[in-house]
């Protein structure tokens, strides 16, 4: 392998000939092999973002001159297209700042703006990283990817799925089967009724994502090293939030106290917790369905899932709810990033976070996750959800719980005993209510309706 020499503070050191980054995230790779999580690359776009937000910035403010706010936001453009991906090799496991993740960014505009000049007129840290601090842009950079992340690709995902179950309602109503409680039959619910409580559980989280937003909205950039601003010209950060706002499409503003927005991370543990409820709900509705088309001849089988692959390299003919199984270990590691994203943010010592990589790499994992996850179980499995209607209708009609109905009539004890009998014997209600002599069998069927129960 060719390399050349680069230099700082500490001295000069080897770095590959055909990366452009330079001598601080060569010492950073080179001292942090650890695991293979690398800094997601929803930051690194976030950073282009935002280094080309402060150079437009620098250069309103009349700090940085046109010629080097193009070459920078030439160099962001290229990053943003991904065209530089393969020159970002660092470690989650880093400086807990990211401060070298902020480097690696700042080196590679530089030494490729450089390379576009055919002269070296932009320095990493007096052009790069001008008016600014890897305190202030690692958690900005953050803020920028999980909102982007939500909003572009989880609300899109539960969108599609809550069509889905709006369709499945239409096609299902007038559908009548058993409910269930505590795993053991219940009184009756039709199916629609069943898919409108999954509808909702999306609708829920939606809600809750959308209040998490404002928060993520809020920029730590302008607080520079420990959030006095220090190095940054007056009116930096409301102007560079305004460029983010413009580069992106979405509103973001300046943090109000860049002293909480530096060492504080309590609005990703907020979001976490919106993307740890859909976990949950994600958790319950792949378990319900799972159930639901257990069998195919001695389980549940109440509702028909698509047939994706065979279940099973010893019995043949067997077929997996493979796509549940998907979701619900998507729902454990995002229950499990929680833990992680919460310890993270505690661990605010004084005026900075010195967590910050590995909160945002489990947060951004459980958006990815989820998205990711939702589609495929809409694609895969939800949109080819069929109610078995015979199965339903029978195992109705066999559940003792339908002496519910019975309690005006022949009040609650006596219900039970009707249940107990008709359960014990393995006779039908009806039999047992009139060998009790509870009610003839005349008024057992004018009172014994299942289908005005729901």
């Amino acid at each position: 392998m060719d390399y050349r020499i680069e230099h700082d503070s500490m001295g000069d050191i080897q770095v590959p000939a055909d990366r452009y980054w330079g001598a601080q995230t060569q010492r950073s790779y080179q001292n942090f092999k650890i695991g293979i999580e690398k800094i997601p690359m929803e930051i690194i776009y976030a950073f282009a973002v935002l280094k080309k937000a402060a150079a437009i910035a620098n250069n309103r403010l009349g700090k940085l001159d046109d010629r080097r706010m193009q070459l920078i936001s030439q160099v962001c453009d290229e990053i943003l297209a991904g065209k530089l991906d393969g020159h970002f090799p660092l470690a989650v496991w880093q400086t807990g700042s990211g401060t070298q993740s902020n480097m690696n960014v700042n080196e590679v505009i530089a030494n490729r703006g450089n390379e576009i000049a055919g002269e070296k007129l932009l320095h990493p840290n007096d052009h790069s990283n001008m008016s600014q601090s890897s305190n202030d842009t690692f958690p900005t950079a953050m803020h920028i990817a999980a909102a982007a992340a939500i909003e572009d690709n989880l609300l899109p995902a539960i969108d599609l799925l809550i069509g889905t179950f709006e369709r499945l309602m239409k096609e299902n109503e007038g559908i009548i089967k058993t409910g269930r409680t505590h795993l053991q039959d219940a009184t009756p619910i039709t199916f629609s009724q069943e898919i409108s409580g999954w509808k909702s559980m999306l609708e829920k989280s939606r809600k809750m994502l959308l209040l998490s937003l404002p928060g993520l909205r809020e920029l730590a950039l302008g607080g520079t090293a420990v959030g006095t601003g220090l190095n940054a010209p007056q009116g930096f950060d409301v102007e560079v939030a305004q460029a983010v706002s413009e580069l992106t499409g979405k509103e973001f503003v300046t943090a109000a106290n860049k002293f909480h927005s530096l060492t504080s991370k309590d609005e990703l543990v907020f979001a976490h917790g919106a993307l740890k409820g859909l976990a949950a709900d994600m958790m319950k509705m792949a378990n319900d369905i799972r159930w639901l088309s257990s069998g195919p001849r001695c389980g549940l089988g109440e509702i028909f899932i698509p047939e994706n692959e065979p279940g099973s390299s010893i019995m043949p003919g067997k077929v997996n709810p493979t796509q549940c199984e998907s979701v619900t270990m998507v729902a454990v590691q995002v229950i499990a990033n929680d833990v992680a994203v919460g310890m993270a943010a505690s661990q605010g010592n004084f005026e900075l976070n010195v967590f910050m990589p590995v909160c945002i790499y489990n947060f951004l994992q459980s958006v990815r996750l989820l998205s990711d996850s939702l589609v495929s179980f809409n694609n895969n499995c939800v949109t080819g959800i069929r109610a078995n209607k015979e199965k339903m209708d029978e195992n109705l009609h066999r559940s003792l719980m339908l002496v519910t109905c019975l309690n005006p009539y022949i009040g609650y004890e006596n219900a039970a005993k009707t249940a107990k009998k008709a359960y014990r014997e393995n006779i039908s209600l009806k039999e047992s209510c009139v060998e009790l002599g509870f009610l003839t069998p005349e008024r057992f069927d004018e009172v014994f309706q299942p289908e005005k129960m729901v």
